[in-house]
């Protein structure tokens, strides 16, 4: 499923009412209907129950208006509160606003807090948020924050119109203050304030209704940002042997850096994998070979820090000349010689590469490299490593993910997995993918070294490097989900996380509709 901008629905909307003809009134009478609908399912019936819904400007308030008209014609008990002069709408809203008056709905502005207004919301059985749109670009104040704010300490079933109000429509991030919505209904298609974080927390259960769009408008391939959903795996030979799945190299560890190495390594058997080599500091290999006896070591020699010796270069060559895919960096050190040497190796494997860790830090150096490398090559930085790769500030990053993601993918020719919650996945040719999969639990040490492993597992299985990309990181974050889902958040640990990965591959690979519909948005 694609995700819109603000400005990309407004001109969605255009299209629908000028090229094919769908008048706004139509628009908002099956964007109340869906609403209305959801409120049906997750409430059972509505007749006789009470309902205050709070209607703001524009048409998010005429949508408010129409839902709750529904309500009332069909039974219910219902009062609206107008954050605005009912004067000012237009169109569409406008109407329905005159049809709720002409039959009777009680209506009255809101001019701020008083003790009736919060009456009525501690008698009502739910409450109806369609104060703020999508678009709104200054932090809120005033009577509409007052009224959000009624909202949020009723502890009533919140059913917010298209997005919380007080979330932005482009971002995700709370304007100042914002509803905390147990449902949202938006239309056309999601929009990125409704996915990332904080917003998609806000949204409570979220659905989206195309209100009538004709296909061509929400599958316009203009609108890059799209959904990371499970990918179909290639099935697995049953008469395959190790290299059938699969001949990964790790380079990665040092002294004091152990759980790197290992679990960016185990990892790849865990999902899936065949065979599993770790170029490591000789001094490393008995640390972590007492827990990784699957592993498949090359001791290298190693400088006094115990990091990976810069004479190892021709030796990791020679491997990586037999491999299909090669992981540079997990807990290899800061040391100057052996980030040199990653710099090196990055230029030199003509193999499909995947960047992460102490080689981030090292690639920050001369970025410029990565236009001269002429196979597939990944990074995995969180945000502090998307600030040394970018020299954004990592401020910056954070407000503006979607977009930093995708001028570094699109500058240098890479794709780059920006972790964080819902990870965002850039390629490229434009296209962002937002993960749905994964958990709070998950920000910890060594979840992003199972990372690395899941997605080198997923290109050995048969899929395309882009495909594997997309994935590793879903799979992972499944893992994630199941562990979480066993364990509770609080105290899962990176090895939960790979411990939990044949399960999470065996429910993909039994089940892939099931784990399709679980991360999906219902369409109503």
């Amino acid at each position: 499923m694609r995700i819109s901008t603000v400005e990309q629905m407004h001109e969605l909307d255009r299209r629908a009412i000028e090229k094919y003809g769908i008048e706004e009134k139509l628009l908002m009478e099956n964007a109340a209907h869906a609403v209305y609908f959801v409120i049906l399912k997750n409430m059972g019936s509505i007749k006789n129950k009470r309902f205050v819904a709070f209607a703001g400007p524009g048409n998010n308030g005429g949508d408010a208006i129409t839902v709750s008209r529904k309500l009332y014609s069909n039974g219910a008990n219902v009062k609206i509160y107008l954050l605005s002069d009912p004067e000012k709408y237009r169109g569409a809203a406008r109407m329905n606003y005159e049809i709720a008056e002409r039959i009777g709905i009680p209506m009255e502005r809101f001019m701020g807090h008083n003790d009736m207004v919060r009456r009525n919301v501690e008698k009502a059985n739910a409450i109806i948020d369609g104060i703020l749109g999508t678009g709104i670009s200054r932090n809120v104040e005033g009577k509409y924050a007052e009224a959000i704010n009624i909202i949020n300490e009723s502890g009533k079933p919140i059913f917010a119109v298209d997005i919380p109000s007080g979330i932005n429509g482009n971002t995700g991030k709370i304007m100042g203050v914002a509803v905390k919505a147990d449902y949202t209904v938006t239309f056309g298609l999601p929009k990125i304030g409704n996915i990332l974080y904080p917003g998609f927390e806000h949204c409570g259960k979220l659905y989206v209704s195309h209100i009538s769009f004709p296909p061509e408008n929400y599958e316009d391939e203009k609108i890059n940002v799209l959904m990371n959903m499970p990918i179909p795996l290639p099935p697995r030979k049953k008469d395959g042997h190790k290299g059938t799945f699969g001949d990964v190299l790790f380079v990665a560890g040092a002294r004091k850096y152990y759980g790197a190495p290992y679990f960016s390594s185990l990892s790849f058997l865990k999902a899936g994998g065949g065979y599993s080599r770790l170029a490591t500091a000789k001094s490393v290999v008995p640390f972590i070979g007492s827990e990784g006896r699957e592993i498949v070591f090359h001791p290298l020699e190693e400088t006094e820090d115990g990091s990976i010796s810069y004479t190892s270069k021709e030796e990791i060559l020679r491997i990586a000349e037999d491999v299909d895919f090669v992981v540079l960096g997990p807990g290899t050190s800061l040391n100057e010689r052996t980030q040199k040497l990653i710099l090196d190796l990055i230029l030199a494997i003509d193999k499909p590469v995947l960047v992460d860790g102490d080689g981030l830090t090292a690639l920050s150096k001369n970025v410029d490299l990565l236009k001269d490398r002429k196979n597939f090559t990944v990074l995995t930085p969180h945000p502090g490593e998307m600030s040394r790769l970018s020299g954004l500030s990592v401020k910056e990053i954070v407000d503006r993910k979607i977009e930093v993601a995708r001028d570094f993918s699109t500058r240098y020719g890479v794709i780059v997995v920006l972790k964080g919650a819902h990870t965002q996945i850039a390629f490229p040719d434009g296209n962002v993918y937002i993960n749905m999969s994964g958990n709070s639990g998950m920000a910890t040490a060594g979840s992003g070294d199972v990372l690395t492993g899941t997605i080198a597992a997923m290109y050995t299985l048969g899929l395309r490097v882009p495909d594997a990309v997309r994935m590793g990181v879903f799979v992972h974050g499944f893992a994630g989900d199941i562990a979480a889902q066993e364990k509770g958040e609080d105290g899962i640990t990176a090895r939960d996380i790979m411990e939990h990965l044949p399960y999470a591959m065996k429910l993909i690979r039994e089940d892939f509709q099931g784990v399709l519909e679980k991360y999906s948005i219902p369409i109503v």
